[in-house]
């Protein structure tokens, strides 16, 4: 299972290796993209995200033994201004992964209050400044006889550097887009939902790795494999063990593989990614063991 798909990257190279993929998106227009690249032999397609309901019963017919979260936004995505997950000038503050369904970027920017957005900042972005980016976002989407004010990328950046000061750059907008789509698409939410979900799909020996692009995600997956991978999850100091009294499989990274710097020379994009993996263990897997 490779999910998401994006551009069928990781798929192709799957393919070309003989094996049988799910390929699993919640953008439609990616879907397109890696079957227009993939064809339809030797891969099933499923749009969503994956941990829905939908996708998870298509993922349990379909029985993988390795399952690819390549999470993130894809370079389609970033590439394509119209969908706005770019700081360049003029793009719409969409942000959506599914486009056309839910709030948008600019839904959020433009009606939560300063307390909200501030810890949506400081959370996801680590921005220093997130209380003062709040409140000029604020003041801002209210000049004009209350017209919203944010509708493109310009009114986003205006404001930070209002906050940050003229000589905020790529690095800060960057951030703080990142953290906002991240909002958007409730995709910290979705990872911690969907791991225990997915290992349950997975048979005796099965695989589940994760490339991630945001500390918010490798925390959640390096907790989530940690505590697969321990005897006993009982709070501490509990005196007797009531928890399921077993590993459910081992960590196959005690720390995450980076890419090194000629990957990164050829592809920019790959600077901050991170690869974890996880083996689930014998007797484990298929609906079997702690939920965890």
């Amino acid at each position: 299972m490779d999910a998401t798909v994006g551009g069928g990257g990781h798929a192709a190279l799957l393919r070309e290796l003989g094996a049988e993929v799910l390929a699993v998106d919640r953008d439609p227009d990616a879907i397109a993209a890696a079957r227009a690249r993939l064809g339809d032999s030797g891969v099933r397609y499923s749009t969503g995200p994956f941990g829905s309901a939908k996708v998870l019963g298509t993922i349990e017919t379909f029985r993988p033994d390795r399952i690819l979260l390549d999470l993130g936004v894809s370079s389609h995505q970033l590439d394509t201004d119209t969908r706005g997950f770019t700081f360049r000038p003029g793009a719409p503050l969409d942000m959506r992964m599914a486009a056309g369904r839910g709030v948008t970027a600019a839904d959020i920017l433009n009606t939560w209050p300063a307390e909200r957005l501030a810890a949506a900042f400081a959370e996801l972005a680590d921005e220093p400044r997130a209380k003062r980016l709040a409140r000029v976002i604020v003041k801002r989407r209210g000049v004009g006889g209350g017209r919203a004010a944010f509708a493109t990328s310009d009114d986003l950046v205006n404001a930070i550097r209002e906050a940050r000061g003229p000589r905020a750059g790529p690095a800060v907008f960057a951030r703080l887009f990142q953290a906002l789509r991240i909002v958007v698409n409730q995709e910290l939410e979705q990872l911690d939902l969907a791991l225990p979900a997915l290992r349950a799909t997975l048979p005796p020996g099965g695989r589940i790795a994760a490339i991630t692009y945001h500390s918010g995600e490798d925390r959640i997956v390096k907790h989530a494999f940690r505590d697969w991978s321990r005897s006993c999850v009982c709070p501490p100091g509990q005196p007797v063990c009531t928890c399921r009294g077993r590993p459910l499989g081992t960590v196959l990274t005690k720390k995450p593989l980076r890419p090194d710097a000629a990957e990164i020379r050829d592809n920019p994009r790959a600077r901050s990614a991170r690869f974890r993996a996880f083996e689930v263990g014998e007797g484990e897997g298929e609906g079997e063991g702690d939920a965890a």
